[in-house]
Parts: structure tokens; C-alpha cells; sequence
């Protein structure tokens, strides 16, 4: 248990898999205890964990992240190396979500990411 009082994950080194996949279903329930009424209801039918993160991604995550990246715009007098940067981390999380861009749409993206100046 950590100093603080609250509990740490031990990792799991391949026994007791049994005992591990209740505490991962558990998971589940943390969850869904975390979550307002009005998302919870969107997501009531799911039974795994990995579906309830699955779903909550498709609906919550992708959309804004997409929208980040379209709406994304430089600020005068910002750094071209931090933007360039920025625009990167967004394109990465999309494509860890399967959403990706061909070459010349990302181009087009960070352009008009650019002050007039």
C-alpha cells in the first residue's frame, strides 16, 4: 500500500490469472462510477472494460481531438518549432485512435493552422 493510504496495482507476473480477472472486472465498475448519468445511459449495454473504453473513445475522444486539430491555430509571436509540435501530439493521438491523414491534408491542416503573418 502506498504512504499516502491508497492502494497500488502490483503488476501481474502470470499467476492467479483467476483472481487478476476479477480485479480487472472490477475495473468496470470504477469506471462506471466515474462517469455523469446522461454518459453512463450511453453506455449501459457494454459488459467489458475493454468495450466500455472502446466506446467511450469512439464517442468522446476522436470528435474532440479531431476538432482540436482542425480548429488548431497559431498564436503571433508563438514559437514555429512549439506549434509544429502541438499539431505532431494531436496527429499522434488521432492515429492511435485509427484516424489518420494523408500527407497533403496534413499539410493543408498545419498551413492553415498559420497567423496571416
Amino acid at each position: 500500500m502506498a504512504k499516502d493510504g491508497r492502494g497500488m496495482i502490483d503488476k501481474f507476473d502470470g499467476s492467479d490469472f483467476g483472481f487478476r480477472r476479477l480485479k480487472i472486472e472490477d475495473a468496470l465498475g470504477v469506471v462506471r462510477l466515474s462517469l455523469a448519468k446522461n454518459v453512463a445511459y450511453n453506455i449501459a449495454s457494454i459488459k467489458t472494460t475493454h468495450g466500455l473504453l472502446k466506446a467511450l473513445s469512439d464517442k468522446y475522444e476522436r470528435p474532440s481531438t479531431a476538432n482540436k486539430l482542425v480548429n488548431l491555430k497559431m498564436m503571433e509571436g508563438r514559437s514555429a518549432t512549439d506549434h509544429i509540435n502541438e499539431f505532431n501530439s494531436i496527429l499522434s493521438r488521432l492515429t492511435s485512435v485509427g484516424i489518420g491523414f494523408e500527407d497533403e491534408v496534413q499539410a493543408l491542416l498545419l498551413l492553415s493552422s498559420l497567423p496571416e503573418s
